[in-house]
């Protein structure tokens, strides 16, 4: 890396430098991930406005995002008007130093700046170019808009959400934009490895469809083999029993997945009806797939006899997975989430202690860590301008009045 990080050591990407463009979800979450494991991400904002995720979120205390503080954590704030030659000289420059650029506008667009791949690796011939985008980089629908909706939707995803007699349904997150983020930075990490070997970087084409397409487990082949097409099920998996949401007497809901054939036989002996197990109806994974229906009304009408909580006991003791359908209330009650820190509490200069989820995953040696919220805006023009970039307090102060920084 040109420039020193500010805190080599704190993660395992610490030695790397991330300049982070675009805004909204996809391609900050990949930077959020990096950031999170020690890699210092500058992210790139408009002056003035500032990534729009700055804005969004349904609860905005002190008129601020609480969304913010999550997605942006770790990361450094500069300010720069990408549309303008001077924003965009700054750009190459930072490319000196960099080792991965992300970035999720709509193809063509880092060219229409020139700020291409090609253009970049002539700088930084080492200089990984992660690109995040609806469609990806090539193809007919490449130039088209793409938001995280509609490639879950051409994925296969929604399809297949929600209950059949309503129309699809979508997930309670962005999670085609999530997905498309996990994938790129994986492909980040991969062509970093790569560069190890060859000295190059590379272009990582991570399209929001494609990797909501990677999830689809064999739907694709079941329907190429079999002509089989997989249908919305609600709450189960067809040919899968018992995995299934079941009642208990004080109204609560517990999921229960005892579809191996060896739970299932705890599960029977839990129930204190053993000679279940030995049913035909019940004994293998395919026939319990065919009784399914009989099989969980079954097993409804006897956890609705017991509490959740001696319920979850007795489906422990006999090592019967379950568990209860949380949320966030129960996630910040949970003695097991205590336990291992999956929540953790940090500091935000409006809020005061403000909780959000953990790193994961955990690496036992050089493990990541939230060191503080999402950034002000431009809160670290003085470092990267005046320290990564070395320019003077005149020319800073230029740039500053023409409205590039």
């Amino acid at each position: 890396m040109g420039a020193e990080s500010s805190h080599v050591g704190q993660g395992p990407l610490a030695d790397l430098r991330v300049i982070e463009m675009g805004q909204l979800l996809a391609g900050p979450f990949c930077g959020q991930l990096m950031a999170d494991f020690g890699a210092e991400v500058i992210k790139i904002e408009p002056p003035g406005a500032g990534d729009p995720m700055r804005q969004w979120g349904r609860e905005k205390p002190h008129g601020k995002s609480l969304w913010w503080p999550v997605v942006a954590r770790n990361k450094k704030s500069i300010t720069l008007n990408l549309r303008e030659p001077a924003g965009q000289e700054m750009v190459r420059e930072l490319v000196r130093t960099a080792d991965i650029l992300i970035e999720n506008f709509r193809p063509g667009t880092m060219e229409r700046w020139n700020l291409g791949y090609d253009e970049l690796a002539e700088i930084n011939p080492r200089l990984v170019m992660v690109r995040v985008t609806g469609f990806g980089q090539s193809g007919p629908y490449a130039r088209r808009a793409g938001y995280g909706s509609i490639g879950e939707a051409m994925g296969g995803l929604r399809y297949v959400v929600g209950d059949p007699s309503t129309p699809p349904s979508r997930m309670g997150i962005s999670i085609g934009d999530e997905l498309a983020a996990v994938h790129a930075c994986m492909g980040a990490l991969m062509a970093i490895h790569a560069r190890e070997r060859t000295g190059r970087g590379q272009i990582v084409d991570s399209a929001i469809y494609e990797a909501v397409l990677n999830m689809m487990e064999s739907l694709i082949t079941e329907f190429d083999v079999a002509g089989y097409v997989r249908e919305r099920t609600g709450a189960i998996l067809p040919n899968v029993s018992p995995s299934n949401v079941f009642e208990t007497a004080d109204n609560k809901l517990l999921v229960i997945g005892a579809n191996q054939d060896t739970v299932f036989k705890r599960l029977a002996d839990a129930m204190g009806r053993p000679e279940l197990a030995e049913d035909e109806r019940y004994a293998t994974h395919s026939a319990r797939g065919d009784y399914q229906e009989e099989l969980d009304g079954l097993i409804n009408d006897w956890t609705k006899t017991i509490e959740l909580e001696p319920l979850e006991a007795l489906l422990n003791e006999h090592g019967v997975p379950c568990g209860l359908i949380y949320k966030a209330e129960d996630m910040l009650e949970d003695p097991h989430f205590k336990a291992r820190e999956a929540i953790i509490e940090v500091e935000h200069p409006q809020f005061g202690p403000i909780r959000m989820q953990n790193v994961a995953p955990r690496l036992s040696e050089t493990p990541g860590a939230v060191r503080h919220v999402g950034p002000e805006l431009g809160e670290h023009n003085d470092y990267v301008y005046g320290d990564v970039l070395d320019l003077s307090d005149e020319r800073r102060a230029e740039l500053k009045e023409a409205g590039i920084i």
